[in-house]
């Protein structure tokens, strides 16, 4: 059975906006779209819709929201397969149940509360630090929404963070024939006494470039098709990666998960790509 591609819609503008990119998506791997409303996120954000007709988001039935969005995506691409679903529980918890037999989970960046200055809404944080399937906020600038830059950005982690999204990385830039950027970010010693570097410094970069070639062995023998560029870059990974999502469709992540019920270690740079990347942000959980 084909996993469908679930979709977070609550009315919102941005909402709206994950819609599209995920219709985008569905034709791309040539799956379905699962549109889910959670029943309760009232009770979290309880604000306006971004229908723009001023009515209370309680008085806007949940069908008229499901059957908008079906509408917009029929719009988009009329060739798409598109259910929907209302499930009685508040979104997060929705969406997290709904990722375990998905292909993947797409979110707006901000939801439809009244605290229109967060820079990520609760429910895309949520579910991108909770989920066991990958989590795609759709978040961004025009160019970065586009998808014209045909570059995926993949910030290389450790090995406990970063095979799985290896693969989706891979993945996503062979489907879409670009280049796939990775990037390994690694840190210099502290300043001796003297005020110059320590000698450590090249063997940590060095390290680094190693560890990126071994990673991309496989995944590289497995898409041949796929164009990659390699960098090994000094500085912080969050700064690194936020800054070259403005030439980038989509920058990856891996995520390592946890035993206890508190879910994903999402850490700061999964954080700061979710609040500030100039592109949609895929944070992909490591399997046990």
């Amino acid at each position: 059975m084909t996993l469908p591609l679930v979709v977070g819609v609550d009315g919102s503008d941005s909402c709206l906006l994950a819609v599209d990119w995920a219709v985008d998506e569905a034709v791309r791997h040539g799956v379905p779209l699962r549109f889910v409303y959670g029943s309760l996120w009232e009770r979290y954000e309880g604000a306006l819709p971004g229908t723009g007709i001023g009515r209370p988001s309680e008085q806007v039935p949940a069908e008229h929201i499901m059957a908008l969005a079906a509408k917009r995506a029929a719009r988009h691409n009329p060739a798409v397969k598109v259910t929907t679903d209302i499930v009685p529980e508040d979104a997060a918890t929705a969406l997290v149940h709904e990722g375990d037999a998905a292909f993947a989970v797409v979110t707006g960046s901000r939801g439809r509360g009244r605290l229109k200055g967060l820079l990520l809404g609760s429910v895309g944080l949520a579910v991108a630090a909770r989920a066991r399937c990958p989590v795609v906020v759709v978040r961004g600038d025009r160019a970065g929404l586009s998808g014209t830059h045909e570059r995926i950005l993949l910030g290389l982690g450790d090995a406990d963070t970063g095979s799985e999204a290896l693969r989706f990385a891979f993945r996503e830039a062979d489907v879409r024939g670009c280049v796939l950027d990775v990037v390994r970010a690694w840190r210099h010693p502290a300043f001796g006494a003297s005020g110059e570097r320590s000698r450590a410094e090249e063997p940590a970069g060095a390290s680094a470039s190693a560890l990126l070639d071994a990673s991309l062995r496989a995944p590289a023998a497995e898409y041949p098709r796929v164009r990659t560029h390699r960098s090994v870059l000094e500085g912080p990974a969050s700064k690194v990666l936020v800054n070259r999502s403005a030439a980038a469709d989509l920058v990856v992540i891996g995520a390592r998960r946890r035993s206890s019920h508190f879910g994903l270690e999402l850490g700061r740079v999964g954080h700061t790509l979710l609040h500030h990347a100039q592109c949609p942000v895929a944070i992909v959980p490591q399997q046990p």
